[in-house]
């Protein structure tokens, strides 16, 4: 049966993903209780209920899955020993296995790996020993990742020979890694699909992503590739959900190679950064169906009914104060989305804009100009 609007939803996690999938559902006419350690989440000051608590934290979950129908994730790293406490009191989507595989790069990888699809050559660094032992100049140039907990960048380093891999693994603390070979990358793409309880599956247009210190900067949607190209990484997203089993919005996020081959990079069992556009410029946006996915209903449809081009607002346009938001709000086709933050720091996202356009070219143009002006001078 579905959870119909009017009930109370749970989200684990306050920040900006969770704050617009309780905008989403407030909007279709549910209640939504929020769970996180931080007592001035974004997520939730705009919340129907709101339990400040840790994601493990026993009596919290106790009475999260005690009012709550149906319960989701906001981020990967929600351990998945709650999410299945959660489980055996009310619906929980994505599952525990499914945010298992993506919270963990090792497990990610051998996954894909297993079912068949692309990812790029990778050693499983466990100690320094291994350096050798996993032959890892094969893998250089490369990059060492921490195999769980790391985001936007954090968590990585670039190296380019043997003699810079002791010091890179010291500056991870020693933590278990994934030394990732370089592959050269014609552009970067990812696809947002969504999977009901039933098995069926809608994917949203290709996003084109460009990424600053491994933070994404800039989505341009529809991605400027082939119509082919396009049609295939939305296949191979559905095939993702589908031998994950999985239900709720997922993000895979694809490396385009010279030849147009598509490597998984990485999946990510939420909504996503590069998904934002579908709020202004598809028919249902990436929360709304997260919700109708939560909920057992059925499906909205995924169809951009105009360009789009979205731009991350990081914590240092706040550099010399407030931004002056008119630089945005002039623009008619422009769309300003600020997440409630109240300290803004380098790197940390705190907002987003779209353009919308009769054509990509044109709203990245507009795109460009506008977030030229937002930059602190």
């Amino acid at each position: 049966m579905p959870v119909m609007p009017g009930a109370m939803l749970g989200v684990l996690g306050g920040g900006q993903l969770g704050r617009m999938f309780v905008q989403a559902a407030q909007q279709m006419g549910y209640q939504v209780t929020v769970l996180d350690p931080s007592a001035d989440s974004p997520a939730g000051r705009v919340a129907d209920d709101f339990i400040c608590a840790g994601y493990a934290d026993q009596s919290a979950l106790e009475k999260l899955g005690g009012q709550c129908a149906a319960i989701t994730t906001e981020f990967e790293n929600i351990p998945a020993n709650s999410l299945r406490k959660l489980a055996k009191s009310c619906i929980v989507s994505p599952d525990a296995y499914s945010v298992s595989v993506a919270q963990n790069r090792i497990a990610e990888k051998q996954f894909l790996g297993i079912n068949g699809f692309t990812v790029a050559p990778f050693a499983v660094i466990q100690q320094q020993d291994d350096f050798v032992t996993q032959d890892a100049a094969d893998f250089l140039p490369g990059i060492l990742k921490v195999s769980q907990f790391g985001y936007d960048g954090k968590g990585q380093i670039k190296v380019s020979n043997m003699a810079e891999l002791p010091a890179a693994y010291e500056q991870l603390n020693h933590a278990v890694c994934v030394l990732e070979k370089f592959m050269p990358l014609k552009s970067e793409i990812s696809v947002v699909v969504a999977r009901g309880s039933d098995g069926k599956t809608a994917a949203f247009p290709v996003s084109e992503n460009q990424h600053v210190n491994g933070i994404l900067d800039i989505s341009i949607v529809p991605a400027r590739i082939s119509p082919l190209l396009a049609d295939k990484a939305q296949a191979l997203a559905g095939q993702v959900a589908k031998q994950l089993n999985y239900q709720g919005v997922l993000c895979v996020e694809f490396f385009v190679l010279q030849d147009d081959e598509l490597v998984i990079n990485e999946i990510a069992p939420r909504p996503h950064n590069s998904g934002h556009y579908s709020i202004d410029a598809c028919v249902t946006s990436q929360f709304e169906q997260q919700v109708r996915t939560l909920c057992g209903l059925p499906l909205g449809a995924t169809t951009q009914h105009s360009a789009a081009v979205m731009i991350n607002l990081l914590g240092g346009a706040w550099h010399n104060g407030e931004p002056d938001w008119n630089a945005v709000l002039q623009h008619p086709s422009a769309k300003l989305h600020l997440y409630g933050k109240t300290e803004a720091r380098p790197g940390r996202k705190m907002g987003h804009f779209t353009v919308l356009g009769r054509d990509t070219e044109t709203a990245l143009s507009e795109a460009l100009h506008i977030k030229k002006q937002l930059e602190p001078h």
